[in-house]
């Protein structure tokens, strides 16, 4: 995808105006125009190894601001990586109403460190919170979610690589096995997926049922109490 500045000051992207991205202010997937872009003049003194765009949300006017490296210094033109680094990510939601206490405040912490683009930090937070979860859950709880994160990478048909990471990240925190490697936003957006997974399957979708079944028998019983028997009303 062909990204660059030209002597005109002119920025083109491939996508054009089918380039879109989540918004970080309305949390809609919408597309973004380009408003604040850097001067080829400026770029061919300075020369810098990454430069911001400012871009505009097509749903709700609001400024998004993107950071790109520079590729390729060009006799008309400054070439721009395709990929590009978000300076504010939208917040990302979970249903948190049926976690454990301590595992809600520190996955709530992981997704802080997402939304701010600390995969890192995001990778070392998951740690903490998944061991919270094979404590509460135990052995054979680990098992299952290990057996649950195969079928997720069949699915989603996840790369080795990818995989490896996350089952590092997740699973390797045995005596002398607990470093944590170093991740991609790209490893980073797949760990997460199966954190939300994970976490929805063990308490979210558990707890749902657990009150939808309570539910249904607080109403199959209510009726049969608040009815009078054939018996009391043939004696009233």
């Amino acid at each position: 995808m062909s990204i660059f500045v030209d002597r005109d000051d002119e920025f083109h992207h491939a996508h054009g105006q089918h380039f879109a991205l989540v918004c970080p202010t309305c949390v809609v997937l919408s597309h973004i125009s380009p408003v604040s872009t850097p001067r080829y003049v400026d770029l061919e003194r300075y020369k810098p190894k990454e430069v911001g765009v400012v871009f505009r949300c097509d749903a709700c006017n609001a400024p998004i601001f993107l950071k790109y490296l520079v590729k390729n210094y060009g006799d008309d033109q400054v070439e721009l990586s395709s990929n590009y680094l978000e300076i504010e990510r939208p917040a990302e939601q979970f249903d948190f109403t049926y976690l454990p206490e301590d595992s809600e405040m520190l996955f709530r912490e992981a997704l802080a460190c997402f939304s701010q683009s600390a995969m890192n930090a995001f990778a070392s937070m998951c740690r903490r919170t998944i061991t919270l979860v094979f404590h509460d859950l135990g052995e054979t709880g680990k098992m299952q979610i290990f057996d649950q994160c195969n079928d997720i990478r069949e699915m989603a048909e996840i790369d080795d690589e990818t995989f490896e990471i996350v089952r590092r990240v997740l699973f390797d925190s045995e005596e002398g096995r607990d470093s944590i490697p170093l991740i991609t936003p790209t490893q980073a957006g797949a760990l997460l997926e199966f954190m939300r997974d994970i976490l929805y399957q063990a308490y979210v979708r558990k707890g749902k049922l657990q009150q939808a079944m309570m539910m249904r028998r607080y109403l199959a019983e209510e009726p049969s109490e608040a009815k009078p028997t054939e018996e009391h009303r043939s004696a009233g």
